[in-house]
């Protein structure tokens, strides 16, 4: 754990890690294909075609197909990691993922490319903002959201190693590399600052955003812990309690809407077992056309945003 933001140089689109993790994989293991919906381009998944073109499937802009064909390939004995834009994986096969995987515990690994609003301006069809709160609701998928390109390669190595389905979130929206204090595990956050005034529970794209917050909070006195919850599905339920019971307030932030994401997942844990204030950051609902960064400024999702929630929670807690 460290007691200062964790060192980040450069900025990196986390796909590129995403296929170096897969290539690595099916080098090493016969069973790992790549499934895709006309998305070798955008999944990056070009090189993964060219080294094993016996094990890429492309069924074309059929998405239901896409998640059945997976399941039909698993229960054959092979690993697959079906690949495609994450707004349309998740909505256009919400029933095949219900049905095929989570209920028939298929072990498919489900990538979805360009997450949250990195389809910026092609606009509220395109953004990826809900899929959280759809499959966190399934008991029995495993739901990742890594912060960072080395937390990306990590939870594609476990969803692999896991047996049953799991969702990975990959975002292609540039972000920093994050020192991550522990190796990455299913099920577990992780401390990357330490506070005692109140927490800050970040996902995805926004946890480099709330380690910033929380180097800005520090010079004007105020201590944020920061918890990195990359795992969604299972949630790691004791490091909200600890957050709760050893900060006493705790504000959440996702590149999700503000309804059963994250800042769902966690409320439901305090409301029940230890009520604490809180603020939940996201979007507020569909989202207008802009450029990705816009729309997360227009949402307050930057670390200028966090850090005013924080204050104003931080208040709260003492007032």
């Amino acid at each position: 754990m460290s007691a200062a933001a964790p060192a980040a140089t450069g900025m990196f689109d986390c796909r590129d890690a995403y296929v170096r993790a897969v290539e690595a994989l099916a080098a090493d293991d016969p069973r790992i294909v790549a499934v895709v919906n006309d998305s070798v381009g955008s999944s990056k998944l070009g090189k993964f075609r060219n080294l094993f073109p016996d094990r890429l499937i492309n069924v074309g802009i059929a998405e239901q197909n896409l998640v059945g064909v997976g399941a039909g390939l698993a229960n054959g004995g092979k690993i697959p990691f079906v690949s495609g834009a994450a707004c349309f994986l998740t909505a256009r096969a919400l029933e095949q993922i219900k049905a095929d995987l989570v209920y028939s515990n298929a072990n498919v690994k489900l990538c979805g490319i360009s997450s949250g609003v990195a389809y910026g301006e092609l606009g509220a069809t395109h953004h990826s903002i809900e899929d959280l709160a759809w499959l966190r609701a399934m008991r029995d998928l495993v739901v990742i959201v890594p912060s960072d390109p080395a937390e990306t390669a990590a939870a594609i190595r476990a969803a692999a190693a896991h047996q049953g389905p799991v969702f990975i979130r990959i975002s292609r929206m540039p972000v920093p590399g994050i020192e991550h204090p522990a190796p990455f595990a299913i099920g577990r956050a992780e401390t990357l600052r330490d506070g005692s005034d109140l927490t800050i529970i970040a996902t995805g794209t926004l946890v480099h955003r709330a380690l910033d917050a929380a180097a800005t909070l520090a010079d004007e006195g105020v201590t944020a812990r920061v918890v990195n919850m990359a795992t969604i599905a299972p949630l790691d339920e004791d490091a909200v309690l600890a957050a709760a019971r050893e900060t006493g307030a705790i504000v959440t932030a996702e590149e999700h809407v503000v309804r059963g994401g994250l800042g769902g997942a966690v409320a439901e844990i305090v409301a029940t077992r230890h009520p604490v204030p809180m603020r939940i950051l996201g979007f507020d609902g569909f989202q207008p056309t802009g450029s990705a960064e816009w729309l997360m400024e227009r949402a307050h999702l930057t670390a200028p945003g966090i850090a005013d929630a924080a204050r104003e929670l931080a208040a709260r807690k003492r007032g």
